[in-house]
């Protein structure tokens, strides 16, 4: 009898140990939790102060303000644009007008030379079995 009142006080302790254990953990995760939470509401409310710095930095009035300042430009004048007869000629063409386009003669080529293969091998061919 002195044995299983010995093994059942042996069993509640360990079961004690066993919940106390389970309680701790789950408080650590809590305060894990928690923390995650706490650097998270810290993380937005970051990203919305660098949000609005953006908007006050890229704002068009101040950007204006810096490019008067600092650019010196000019308005542009009507009379700086050139008119088309005044444009260089054409540069010489190396295809004459009946040879085949050069590009287009490069692209079929390949396309031939690739005709069997056009497959990534991640989706069989229509057709084939693996």
């Amino acid at each position: 009898m002195r044995i299983i009142h010995l093994f059942v006080i042996c069993a509640l302790v360990f079961a004690a140990a066993y919940v106390y254990r389970i309680k701790m953990e789950s408080t650590v995760q809590t305060e894990r939790v928690l923390r995650l939470r706490a650097d998270i509401r810290e993380e937005r409310n970051q990203i919305a102060a660098l949000r609005a710095e953006w908007s006050t930095l890229a704002s068009p009035r101040r950007l204006q303000g810096l490019a008067e300042r600092h650019l010196k430009l000019k308005p542009i004048d009507a009379a700086q644009f050139d008119q088309l007869k005044n444009l260089p000629p054409r540069p010489p063409s190396f295809v004459k007008p009946n040879d085949p386009d050069p590009l287009g003669t490069m692209i079929d080529t390949i396309a031939v030379d690739n005709t069997g293969n056009d497959t990534t091998g991640s989706v069989p061919q229509p057709g084939s079995a693996r």
